[in-house]
């Protein structure tokens, strides 16, 4: 009998980047290279698991972004073309390095890994969130929502109304999607403050995620700590990411994906071919940019990108092998000490970007592979479990209020509002403040209702947490201003003409297919409370 639970979770996200008023942007390719790095890959791994019978439990959010573009007709054309471009280039390099053994090995590894996303792709006919679905009805994963384009929340407390609509809008589209109510939530950036349960219970959702201090700094003080979950007045569920476990894989300095047997990130074709053989393959106005394919391992601590040694997925997959082994071995020996300590079976959560494993980390779907496998037949001390069978089985636990909290640097809020990007802060409030005027408005016509509605879907749409945490990170802030910018500006153009009476029906209708998110939206799910 196993004496203690472990938990993964894995975050999906991006925010919506679909741009059909041009024919390329280049941060549409973040949906692509996750697509093809990361999700197809996993589901890949859910299939083998599932087929050679092992009853494999993961709790996984889907942004409702993130479906969003996963269900849209022109990202599934962009990205079956960026998936083709894809297969040339790779057919290319391994003509191009016939007398080069090492290099076209790698390239024939890049070239079935392909074929095995083409034909998964295909079989699916381009829609991944049906796939998803599959394991969602076999309860082999829990999936659930977030936020309804990830807005960061404790910064819109102020006005209740917006973090409604951020998890109103999300639940009624995982509904609408999967056909049931989720569960769950992974609360955007695991950003927690005093009063959000009262939302999410008022929304339906059982249990939330957030991070590990806001559990233990609860009040009063959790008697298990993180390693159960505690409920809130309102009979939500916390659930608090464990710090061991997720710094094993998360930590640059020491997590696994570290280990200089890996493939190196930051190295790749598209920078390094010469420009004349590669530009068919990079940006439209010639620019380079990651096409992908990758020839070199980490090699070592340190080490000049010029000084990298060519990667062997064949030794990495052993190595993927070695520190699953490790990873079960570590929470055995933590499940065993806390079941000491704590006399009932301990609970590990261990939450991560889903694009880590991957797209960050080459090897990360294997690790999961490996460890799911080894956790099946290899050991006996803990059971994998995702979070609603959990909560099932265990309906009793401590009642605490949880501390403000997120997974962000220094543990709260400071990520998200800084010296970087507080300017646009005044602005969301503003129009915060717009949408509830708006939301008891009656429409007089079918146009003012379609310029209500795309209202909200702007203001949700600048909220993404995402804007501001690029803008912290220094990397395409221009990008992140210009959708912050444009997306208020929207919203302010349609408040005035909808207040004059005067909306403009051919803009009007160019918005709506620019911002196609949410078709089902009610703007009125911005009413107070």
């Amino acid at each position: 009998m196993a004496i203690g639970y472990v938990a993964l979770v894995l975050h999906a996200h991006l925010p919506f980047v679909r741009h059909p008023e041009s024919d390329y942007v280049l941060e549409e390719e973040w949906l692509f290279e996750a697509i093809t790095e990361t999700y197809i890959p996993l589901l890949r791994v859910f299939e083998g698991l599932k087929q050679d019978g092992i009853d494999f439990k993961l709790t996984m959010s889907l942004t409702p972004t993130l479906i969003s573009m996963l269900q849209d007709p022109l990202l599934q054309k962009r990205y079956d073309e960026h998936l083709a471009q894809l297969e040339e280039l790779v057919a290319k390099e391994i003509e191009h390095n016939t007398y080069n053994g090492h290099i076209r090995y790698l390239a024939q590894h890049y070239a079935d890994e392909l074929s095995k996303a083409r034909a998964y792709w295909e079989r699916y006919n381009g829609n991944l969130v049906t796939a998803f679905a599959e394991y969602l009805d076999s309860n082999h994963l829990d999936i659930i929502t977030c936020g309804a384009t990830h807005g960061y929340l404790p910064l819109m407390k102020m006005y209740p109304q917006a973090v409604w609509a951020q998890i109103k809008v999300a639940v009624e589209h995982y509904e609408q999607t999967f056909g049931q109510k989720p569960r769950g939530i992974w609360i955007p950036e695991c950003a927690y403050y005093e009063g959000l349960e009262r939302i999410l219970a008022d929304a339906g959702l059982r249990y939330f995620i957030t991070d590990g201090h806001g559990i233990l700094y609860a009040r009063p003080r959790p008697r298990f700590g993180t390693y159960a979950p505690i409920f809130t007045e309102t009979g939500v569920a916390a659930f608090g990411r464990d710090h061991e476990s997720s710094q094993q894989v998360w930590s640059s300095e020491v997590g696994y994906p570290g280990d200089p047997v890996y493939r190196e990130f930051f190295k790749d074709l598209g920078w390094e071919a010469e420009y004349d053989y590669i530009k068919p393959y990079i940006m439209p106005n010639g620019q380079r940019k990651n096409t992908g394919i990758k020839y070199h391992k980490i090699t070592g601590r340190g080490c000049d990108l010029g000084d990298k040694q060519l990667y062997d997925p064949y030794w990495a997959r052993e190595k993927a092998a070695e520190h699953a082994g490790n990873f079960q071995f570590n929470r055995e020996r933590q499940v065993e000490y806390l079941y000491g300590v704590m006399q009932r079976p301990p609970i590990v959560v261990s939450p991560y970007d889903a694009e880590l494993f991957g797209h960050w980390w080459y090897e990360g779907p294997w690790f999961l592979d490996f460890l799911f496998r080894k956790s099946w037949h290899d050991q006996d001390t803990y059971q994998m479990t995702h979070l609603s069978d959990y909560l099932q089985a265990h309906p009793t636990q401590q009642v605490c209020r949880p501390s403000q909290s997120s997974w962000g640097f220094k543990g709260f809020h400071e990520y998200w509002l800084n010296e970087t990007n507080s300017w646009i802060y005044p602005h969301l409030h503003k129009a915060a403040e717009r949408a509830i005027e708006l939301s008891t408005y009656e429409p007089q016509d079918e146009l003012q209702w379609r310029a209500l509605n795309q209202a909200a879907r702007e203001l949700l749409l600048a909220q993404s947490s995402d804007w501001a945490f690029i803008m912290r990170t220094g990397t395409m802030v221009p990008y992140a201003v210009r959708r912050t910018r444009s997306h208020l500006m929207r919203f302010n153009k349609l408040y005035e003409e909808i207040k004059s009476g005067k909306i403009d029906a051919g803009w009007l209708e160019k918005v709506e297919t620019l911002d196609n998110i949410f078709p089902k939206i009610d703007y009125r799910v911005y009413r107070p409370l």
